[in-house]
C-alpha cells in the first residue's frame, strides 16, 4: 500500500506561499522600494544594510518543528497504522475461511452442493466486505491528509504574511527553490518560533 506522510506536504507547498509581497513597503516608484524598510529590534539584525530586502525559509525544518506540523503528522501516522492494521484482519479473516473450506473439501465434508455454495457465497460475501471496508478508510485517510496539509499551509500562509508586516521584505523565498542562497538571509528560526509561539494545541476530547 502507497504510505502518505505528512512530511510530502513540502512537495506540495508551491513556492508561491513564501513569495509574499511586502504588505507595508510602498509601490509608488521603484526607488522607494529599494529603500530599507525600518524593522522592530527583534529584526534589526536580519535587516543589515549589506543584504537584500528579502529573505529565505528553509520548509523541511519548519515542517519538522512546526508543533501543528508534527500534531498533524501523528494523526496520519495513526490513521495510516489503522488501515493496515484493519487490511491485515481482512486478510487473515478470509484467508482462514478458504483454508477451512478447502480441508472441509478434502475431508468429504460437503455433504450437498448446496452446503459449499453457501460457503462459497459467504467467502465472497467477506471479500466484498473487506473491500468496501478498504476503500472507505482509504478514502478517509486521504481526505484527512490532504485537509492536513491544507491547515498546515493555511497555517504557514497567514503567519508569514503577519510576520512581514514588521519586516517589510519584498519576498520570503523557499530554501529547495534556489542553487544558492546566502545563509545570512535564512530566517526559518523565526519562522518556526513564531509559529510555536501562537500554537495552541487543541486536545481531542
Amino acid at each position: 500500500m502507497k504510505k502518505i506522510h505528512l512530511t510530502i506536504a513540502a512537495a506540495i507547498i508551491a513556492s508561491s506561499l513564501f513569495t509574499t509581497a511586502c504588505d507595508n513597503s510602498n509601490s509608488d516608484s521603484k526607488n522607494e522600494k529599494k529603500q530599507t524598510v525600518k524593522t522592530d529590534k527583534s529584526s534589526a539584525k536580519a535587516d543589515k544594510k549589506d543584504l537584500p530586502n528579502y529573505r529565505y525559509v528553509d520548509i523541511d525544518t519548519v515542517l519538522s518543528k512546526y508543533n501543528l506540523a508534527k500534531d498533524y503528522n501523528e494523526e496520519i501516522v495513526r490513521l495510516q497504522t489503522n488501515m493496515e492494521s484493519q487490511m491485515k484482519r481482512h486478510q487473515t479473516e478470509i484467508q482462514n475461511f478458504a483454508s477451512s473450506m478447502e480441508k472441509k473439501m478434502q475431508n468429504n465434508g460437503y455433504l450437498s452442493e448446496a452446503s459449499y455454495k453457501q460457503d462459497q457465497n459467504s467467502l465472497v460475501s467477506m471479500q466484498d466486505k473487506a473491500q468496501k471496508n478498504m476503500a472507505s478508510l482509504q478514502s478517509n485517510f486521504e481526505n484527512s491528509a490532504m485537509q492536513a496539509q491544507q491547515a498546515v499551509n493555511d497555517s504557514i500562509e497567514a503567519f508569514v504574511k503577519e510576520y512581514n508586516k514588521t519586516r517589510g521584505y519584498d519576498a520570503i523565498l523557499l530554501k529547495n527553490a534556489t542553487l544558492y542562497i546566502n545563509p545570512d538571509l535564512d530566517i526559518t528560526n523565526e519562522i518556526v518560533e513564531g509559529l510555536n509561539a501562537r500554537y495552541n494545541k487543541v486536545t481531542k476530547k
